[in-house]
């Protein structure tokens, strides 16, 4: 640093404003720093500059699940997002989702040294867990499950979006729609479900079969229960995967989707919009959920008092969704 600030012909102590993005240092001298950084090719020691700040600008990501698109897009987002913010992300998967496993990694955060902890949490262990391990480290849950009201959390807002999805369906006359739900631990799975039944007709038969977000899971699930004689008119899938899966099992028992069947599904994943026909959907913005994550973050190092947030999804209406067959 001795040597920058020679060659700039300014102090070490402009030098360290200049790397830590000092608004105090004028464009000018900020641009002479940075030509003498780049001409001697120093590198500062993060190491040491954590031990004098106690800072390391590292935010730990524990998520649950990274196969899926909702977990992986909000990883995506969220590191984009710290990194705008001036933030690394060390980032680590539960395997297992065991509360034992949630906890040892959060530990090896904060033997890290990390300024925060991130957890995208899909069950109510992986909450629980990761509540009990920060301690006083600035935290941020992503989840759709109940959280005390000290704590910062955000998520899409999967109440929202399955009733987007319910009130068309229910606009076009359908008043017997099945519901292909994702695992019961899954928050995100109990938060759909629960808006599912809660948007049914009065009195209406509650038509639902369990899958485990997969494509192939819900087409044996979806034939056995069309086989069963239910006659739904029209079927939410939990995910945009699972009504793939519902598709095929709807074209091998002869039947057309949207004039024998409505088919709606969630997340908007790649691809919906060609397949056959193209998927109605709730398109989640992971970019915003990213950009909230970290804005709650820097709120919660600031000392600030907790809140929770919300992204709305966006229906996506294509060609999967019609008025119900009339009885023949």
């Amino acid at each position: 640093m001795a040597e920058v600030a020679a060659a700039a012909g300014v102090s070490q102590q402009t030098v360290s404003r200049v790397l830590n993005s000092n608004p105090s240092v004028s464009a000018k001298t900020r641009q002479k720093v940075r030509e003498a950084i780049a001409a001697l090719e120093y590198r500062p020691n993060l190491a040491a500059r954590a031990l004098v700040t106690g800072n390391t600008h590292i935010i730990g990501v524990l998520v649950s699940s990274t196969s899926l698109e909702g977990p992986s897009g909000s990883l995506l987002a969220i590191e984009q997002t710290a990194r705008k913010d001036g933030y690394w992300v060390s980032m680590a998967s539960l395997q297992s989702n065991t509360a034992e496993e949630a906890v040892d990694v959060i530990s090896h955060f904060i033997n890290q040294g990390v300024d925060g902890i991130i957890a995208v949490a899909q069950t109510a262990v992986s909450v629980d867990a990761t509540l009990k391990a920060v301690g006083t480290m600035p935290t941020v849950l992503v989840t759709s499950g109940s959280v005390p009201e000290d704590c910062f959390s955000v998520d899409v807002d999967q109440a929202d979006g399955t009733r987007q999805l319910m009130t068309i369906l229910r606009g076009l006359g359908h008043t017997r729609i099945a519901h292909v739900s994702g695992p019961a631990l899954d928050l995100h799975a109990a938060a759909r479900l629960a808006e599912w039944r809660a948007s049914l007709p009065d009195g209406a038969d509650e038509i639902v079969v369990e899958g485990d977000w997969s494509s192939g899971s819900v087409y044996r699930a979806a034939m056995t229960m069309l086989a069963t004689g239910a006659n739904p008119t029209a079927i939410f899938a939990g995910n945009d995967r699972m009504a793939l899966g519902v598709l095929r099992a709807l074209n091998e028992r002869g039947l057309r989707v949207p004039t024998d069947m409505s088919v709606v599904g969630f997340d908007d994943i790649l691809g919906t919009d060609c397949a056959i026909p193209p998927l109605t959907t709730i398109s989640q913005n992971h970019s915003a959920l990213g950009s909230a994550a970290m804005d709650l973050m820097l709120e919660a190092m600031d000392g600030r008092p907790a809140r929770s947030v919300k992204i709305p999804g966006q229906l996506i209406v294509r060609a999967s969704t019609g008025v119900p067959a009339q009885p023949k």
